[in-house]
């Protein structure tokens, strides 16, 4: 069967999308999407501290550094992993030059927020817990953007939901070959990649074929089902009371390993055959599962499990088979201004 006849079975396609323009002025869908889902994401967050004893103003502050740390962390995670790009400090904070690593964004949120967090008399388990919905949530709808510029495009494939070119200006590390309608681009392996309406090749560093297709995988939107898929489950887990951290365990091995196994459909830079965020999502995994397989061998007693679940009703019933929600103490500062 030749190329052309398997464009046929890429169903996802459309025109990407690299800015919307009003005049003179152009804004990144990619950073609309960010910007949402981070909104949307914070929405959940202050709906579930609440639950959690966390006061509005204090989630409203843990808010603003997580953001401050998102930003340093998402930059910082993709300088680090490809220092060899850069020639200066200035080109390594040109952020709005593209270049950002989601999980880097997720570590340096929780760098900067959670020392706000201990300083108002928080709990890790009790942040992560009110944060695992929302960030599930977020990570979701941010991919949005990606998708409309055509972002994160991995290796050739004819899988039923593989992304087939269908014009439109793709950002970098793609360029557009002189005269013709083809993009290029060299990838961190050395290999090259081309993608065209009719196609995508992926070539080796010699310049033999390694793989075609009539799509390419879009990673963005297999993070963007996974996400959301994550934050049904999430959802669903967080109907009943739960011990705390565990819904961010889940979330840590749900979401880390499925970055671990959508990177192996792109092509980037690895060390010892796995890329960074594969690394940091699959330490987070399992870390998440040894706590996980801890309490499931070594439950709470039942005097710790008496407490309110989180829609405030006494518990008449415990399910001594489950994990379940210890409450939260009080903040702090709220406890200092009743006295």
């Amino acid at each position: 069967m030749g190329l052309a006849s398997l464009t046929s079975l890429a169903v996802v396609s459309w025109p990407v999308l690299d800015r919307i323009r009003f005049g003179p002025i152009a804004i990144s869908p990619h950073g609309i999407g960010i910007a949402v889902g981070y909104l949307l994401g914070s929405w959940w967050f202050l709906r579930e501290g609440k639950k959690r004893g966390m006061a509005e103003e204090h989630v409203s502050s843990l808010v603003m550094w997580a953001l401050v740390g998102a930003i340093v962390g998402a930059r910082g995670f993709f300088v680090l992993g490809h220092y060899s790009e850069f020639e200066s400090i200035g080109d390594m904070l040109a952020v709005w030059r593209g270049g950002i690593s989601l999980i880097g964004g997720i570590m340096g949120a929780v760098i900067f927020g959670y020392p706000v967090a201990r300083r108002h008399g928080y709990r890790f388990g009790q942040l992560m817990d009110a944060a695992s919905i929302g960030l599930a949530f977020g990570i979701g709808i941010g991919r949005i953007g990606d998708l409309i510029i055509g972002d994160h495009l991995g290796k050739p494939t004819t899988f039923l939901l593989g992304f087939r070119y269908a014009g439109g200006a793709l950002p970098g590390p793609w360029s557009l070959e002189p005269n013709t309608s083809t993009w290029t681009a060299t990838l961190e392996d050395g290999s090259i990649q081309t993608i065209a309406r009719g196609g995508a090749r992926l070539f080796s560093e010699t310049g033999g074929l390694v793989a075609q297709g009539p799509a390419v995988h879009q990673t963005a939107l297999y993070d963007m089902i996974i996400a959301l898929g994550l934050f049904a489950f999430l959802f669903l887990l967080n109907r009943r009371v739960r011990r705390e951290g565990v819904l961010i365990a889940a979330f840590a091995v749900w979401y880390g390993l499925g970055r671990v196994i959508t990177d192996f459909l792109r092509v980037d830079k690895t060390w010892f055959g796995l890329t960074g965020s594969q690394w940091t999502a699959l330490a987070a995994a399992a870390l998440a599962i040894a706590f996980l397989v801890m309490w499931a061998v070594r439950p709470l007693p039942i005097g710790a499990a008496r407490g309110r679940p989180l829609d405030g009703r006494l518990w008449k019933r415990i399910d001594l088979r489950s994990t379940v929600f210890v409450p939260p103490r009080e903040p702090r500062e709220s406890k200092e201004k009743r006295d």
